[in-house]
């Protein structure tokens, strides 16, 4: 739920605990949604559950709750939770995956030809990516999808620079292994791939 709206928390109160929680919301906002994001390869889904992350924790904040040491930490448990919630959920409903995730992206090129290759390729890539294992989903959301570099990779995880620059490549070489037994891509074929991360 956006901040302006009406059942938003009220941040007008106390500009200290406001400013911290906006400087929190500019600082981990991000890295929140791209967890979401390579849970489910939806941007609006993953705008949903960073903001409920964050409104949690401001409401976690006005009750005076637990006292959260580490807020970053707590936002990416609860919006895995969260992720996770909404799959549960979504198996209840439809018995599977929502139906728009299971359609291809759309594609902004202009020949019906293209686009449905496209589209293809795409839901190809996103069942691949489901079937990875979170580990390999995250570091490659981070890597490609917000581009980051290793150093900030390494900083959002907690982990050296080396261990990024592995987990990357043992990432992308499950990810193509993947795709090429599924005869989908060949190895360097995506766009854009390139060794130095």
């Amino acid at each position: 739920m956006p901040l302006g709206e009406p059942n938003a928390p009220d941040l007008r109160g106390g500009s200290a605990r406001r400013a911290e929680f906006e400087a929190l919301y500019e600082q981990h906002s991000r890295e929140v949604w791209a967890l979401a994001y390579a849970r489910w390869l939806d941007s609006d889904l993953a705008m949903d559950i960073t903001q409920e992350a964050f409104l949690r924790l401001w409401k976690q904040w006005e009750a005076g709750g637990e006292d959260i040491q580490n807020p970053r930490a707590w936002l990416l448990r609860v919006a895995r939770n969260l992720a996770e919630d909404y799959a549960k959920s979504a198996f209840r409903r439809n018995g599977t995956q929502p139906q728009e995730l299971l359609n291809g992206v759309r594609s902004a090129q202009p020949q019906p030809s293209d686009e449905l290759e496209r589209q293809e390729q795409f839901a190809q890539l996103r069942a691949v990516l489901d079937e990875l294992a979170p580990a390999d989903r995250e570091i490659l959301t981070l890597r490609y999808a917000l581009e980051y570099d290793a150093n900030t990779i390494a900083e959002r995880l907690n982990v050296a620079v080396t261990a990024v620059h592995m987990r990357l490549s043992r990432a992308r070489q499950r990810l193509a292994e993947r795709l090429t037994t599924l005869g989908g891509f060949t190895p360097g074929e995506p766009a854009g791939e390139t060794k130095n991360t």
